[in-house]
């Protein structure tokens, strides 16, 4: 197919290819793109007069595609993303008048304890836009994006995607959460006789906690995993089990009355909270946007130094600006 060939093609039908090949079942393509069955159906019958293939062979309730359709979307997806980096810079985007929709995947700790001083102040720069929050995890975040299910994501990453870029935006600092009365630090002796609590949404009852532990010959008891981490002040509650918690989720959970943090008596391994994006939103003036408010509400707050009189400060977006 040479480019006058083009005026054949139907950009929406490759939009349909590149979901099905996703989602391969003819129904979650159609929820994804807010289409009947029927015209799911009526796209597919015409991307094989197209493309001369049958493309996806019915296997019980899933399509699997043909090796030509792996060939297609081999070639096809890297060209949509620059088909919408490209139509993106020719939009413009201004946060006080637009009503964008922005698909966010956060894991739990940074939904529980970061995204509500986010969303405070998106609702004062930006007060019609819509914020769809999926929660995600590191093991879910390649194939969100990959999807299209998200844009942007921000959690502990592991490998992406080829066509996401990274940025890191704090490092996560393990804390020990209590709720008891015993006064003082606790000792390793102590932290490893009182039972423990671990957050995971794969229900997983070691972390890297008991890793470190093993190192030193030592263990803990778990005697409770839950899922999510909006549920340990009230476990903790007149309980003398512990938990370990980022430290940003350890300082939103102290102002819940009874509820301290303080160190572990172990060195514990940090990570990094990292935001990811899809490289076809990079360019994205709305996408740009939303990035630059994350980095500057989600990253870690530094110490303010004086700055010399000699040298002017930079203005807030100036720095928002240097700092991308």
């Amino acid at each position: 197919m040479n480019r006058n060939d083009l005026r054949r093609a139907d950009i929406n039908l490759l939009v349909v290819f590149e979901t099905m090949m996703h989602e391969r079942n003819v129904s979650r393509v159609g929820e994804k793109l807010f289409l009947g069955q029927p015209t799911i159906s009526g796209a597919l019958g015409r991307l094989r007069v197209l493309f001369d293939d049958p493309l996806f062979i019915r296997s019980g309730r899933v399509m699997e595609p043909t090796a030509r359709a792996e060939e297609i979307f081999a070639n096809l997806a890297p060209a949509l993303d620059g088909i919408a980096a490209a139509l993106s810079r020719c939009q413009s985007f201004d946060p006080r008048t637009s009503e964008a929709t922005f698909h966010v995947g956060l894991s739990d700790d940074v939904e529980y304890a970061l995204l509500p001083r986010l969303l405070r102040q998106l609702r004062v720069e930006a007060p019609n836009i819509t914020l769809i929050v999926r929660r995600v995890d590191q093991q879910q975040m390649s194939q969100r994006l990959m999807n299209g299910d998200i844009s942007v994501g921000i959690s502990h990453t592991l490998d992406l995607p080829a066509n996401a870029r990274r940025k890191g935006l704090r490092p996560i600092r393990p804390m020990l959460l209590r709720a008891d009365a015993r006064p003082g630090p606790l000792g390793l002796e102590e932290f490893c006789r009182r039972p423990h609590a671990v957050v995971s949404s794969m229900g997983n009852a070691t972390d890297d906690t008991d890793h470190a532990l093993s190192v030193l010959g030592r263990q803990r008891k778990v005697v409770l995993t839950v899922p999510q981490f909006s549920a340990l002040p009230v476990l903790l509650t007149q309980s003398d089990m512990l938990a370990i918690v980022p430290d940003y989720v350890a300082k939103a959970m102290t102002s819940v009355a009874g509820m301290r943090a303080e160190p572990a008596p172990l060195q514990l391994p940090i990570q990094e909270l990292s935001m990811v994006w899809r490289a076809a939103a990079h360019n994205d003036p709305g996408q740009r946007w939303l990035r630059s408010r994350c980095c500057a509400f989600l990253c870690e707050p530094v110490e303010l130094q004086v700055v010399p009189k000699s040298r002017p400060a930079l203005h807030h977006d100036q720095a928002l600006l240097a700092a991308r």
